[in-house]
């Protein structure tokens, strides 16, 4: 296990070291942030000073290096709009993301347990349908269509949730609920599909020959071998929660990863651009790791040592 570890780590300083080159080069065609810095009708000499004082006028290779040489000591440099290190704007965001993707993935979880086990013990019959239409139209929906029906129905309408903001548990309700949506259709079918199969195997038919009941069949028996498929898909998506968060914290004003990431484009600031990026980037690779150690732990047959 530990020699597996060991060669993903070094997986992922070479992706994490060729991405980096990706975004610096693709970031330069967002456009020039000067025009964000200064006037229209700034005087060309003050164009070229802060262009200089930024280092926007070496050739971009030399830029890219200076960039990996402070990549490689941990800097992720300096905001150009913000005038402050990026890594503070990223740890001083990274709460607020934290607390909205723990809550969509606590609800999206639950609630896919619920829909799934039941679903797959009561296949065609009420809850059955609805767990499969919910399904379809939680993966189909877009976010920021949900978003705002939801802000039209609980914010101007009924007046139960703000619309948006940030600091009460009101406020999460709406972007939790909207970010873990998809999570919750996906979760949904595939513990669905894999509980009907774990239910006609060999192993769950000896066990309600020998007494067992059906609750304890589903939660105890059959449900452990239906959660790896969700344990992938969890994890992954865990990760991906930071990047779909982008459009939900923008509409619901959330200072999160994903708004910071919003105005950093917007902004042509570039060191912040490929500050969050990378960051995001590490953290989707960590959960993936995870999810591939944890493996090991859920079904024993699993041994990476063998690979």
């Amino acid at each position: 296990m530990f020699r597996y570890i060991a060669g993903r780590l070094g997986q992922m300083v070479l992706t994490l070291l060729l991405l980096s080159a990706l975004i610096f080069f693709v970031s330069r065609v967002l456009g020039d942030p000067i025009m964000f810095l200064l006037p229209a009708d700034a005087p060309t000499a003050d164009v070229e000073r802060v262009r200089h004082d930024l280092g926007l006028d070496r050739p971009l290779f030399i830029q890219y290096l200076a960039y990996a040489g402070n990549l490689a000591q941990g800097n992720l440099g300096r905001s150009i709009r913000k005038q402050e290190p990026v890594a503070d704007l990223i740890v001083d965001r990274w709460f607020a993301t934290a607390i909205l993707i723990v809550a969509a993935m606590a609800w999206a979880i639950l609630a896919s347990l619920v829909l799934g086990v039941y679903a797959a013990r009561y296949r065609g019959r009420a809850i059955d349908w609805f767990a499969r239409t919910f399904a379809v139209i939680g993966q189909a929906a877009p976010s920021f269509f949900v978003a705002i029906l939801l802000i039209q129905a609980f914010s101007l309408g009924l007046e139960w949730l703000p619309s948006a903001g940030y600091g009460e548990p009101a406020h999460l309700a709406m972007p939790a609920f909207t970010l873990g949506l998809f999570a919750v259709a996906g979760m949904t079918r595939l513990l669905r599909s894999g509980m009907i199969e774990a239910l006609d195997s060999e192993y769950v038919k000896k066990a309600r020959i020998m007494g067992v009941s059906e609750a304890a069949v589903a939660w105890k028996h059959a449900l452990k071998n239906a959660a790896l498929p969700i344990l992938t898909f969890a994890g992954e998506y865990f990760g991906l929660l930071i990047t779909a968060g982008v459009v939900v914290e923008t509409i619901f004003a959330w200072p999160g990863l994903g708004r910071l990431a919003y105005e950093a484009v917007f902004l042509r600031d570039f060191p912040l651009i490929q500050g969050v990026i990378m960051a995001i980037a590490t953290f989707v690779m960590f959960m993936n790791l995870l999810v591939d150690v944890l493996y090991a732990f859920i079904d024993p047959r699993i041994r990476y040592e063998r690979r």
